[in-house]
């Protein structure tokens, strides 16, 4: 009896030992993702940290943050340029907007990364929070591109305005694209589709705000009177324009 609970007893500890050390390891590689403050904050904190872009070298080059490594998550070196990299070290990762360093923090976790921060809504958030963008010739945080006012003027018209602020890397984006233009050649009597690329008018994309793509706006007289953000179907579209 005395050997059948001792047994018992040491069999009940490895399982909870087992258990433990399995919520350490999911603890240990599940995604930690921080604001542009603490992202910021956490930098400074860890001087040995490698900071990624895992955007497009076009991208990385209209701006990014201050030591980044451009390692382009859609590029065909990707995995090869991650194993260059020291496992042991933190790793501050980011995109435009967070889908693809999600991405990229997840493959790296798989594959022995232990400490991994990433910056959620992306450089546009960053940029959004007045945090410094460096470019290839100096430091900026907004292209030129459209204005306010020459948003504001395309506006003045008694047709419903619809807005959809886009990149040509947004997947979602590019599957709305047909359902736009048919929009804008169907019902051009009544509605005016306006297409705005946020990489070419960050002025207007910090204006309003966006973070997330593809966010769409529908304006009447002037004033905005839906707004929405992630995909939406030809049908849906047209429910907010009756």
């Amino acid at each position: 009896m005395v050997k059948y609970v001792f047994g018992l007893f040491i069999g009940t500890a490895i399982m909870l030992l087992s258990c433990s050390n399995q919520q350490q390891a999911q603890t240990e590689s599940a995604a930690v993702k921080l604001l542009p403050k603490e992202f910021s904050d956490k930098i400074k904190e860890l001087p040995d940290a490698v900071i990624i872009d895992v955007r497009t070298p076009e991208e990385f080059s209209q701006g990014h943050l201050s030591h980044a490594k451009n390692i382009n998550w859609n590029g065909n070196d990707f995995q090869s340029q991650i194993a260059t990299l020291d496992k042991a070290k933190p790793v501050m990762v980011y995109c435009k907007a967070g889908g693809r360093s999600s991405s990229a923090a997840e493959y790296m976790r798989t594959n022995g990364f232990k400490e991994i921060y990433e910056l959620d809504g992306g450089i546009m958030k960053w940029g959004n929070a007045d945090y410094q963008i460096i470019s290839d010739t100096s430091v900026t945080t907004a292209k030129s591109g459209m204005t306010v006012k020459e948003f504001e003027a395309l506006l003045v018209t008694d047709k419903y305005v619809l807005v959809d602020f886009y990149a040509t890397w947004c997947g979602p984006c590019k599957q709305m694209e047909p359902s736009l233009e048919e929009i804008a050649e169907t019902m051009a009597d009544k509605v005016i589709v306006i297409r705005i690329d946020v990489d070419q008018n960050e002025i207007i994309a910090k204006h309003f705000d966006i973070e997330s793509l593809p966010t769409i706006q529908i304006y009447k007289n002037q004033k905005l009177v839906w707004d929405d953000i992630g995909y939406k179907t030809k049908k849906q579209l047209l429910k907010e324009l009756e």
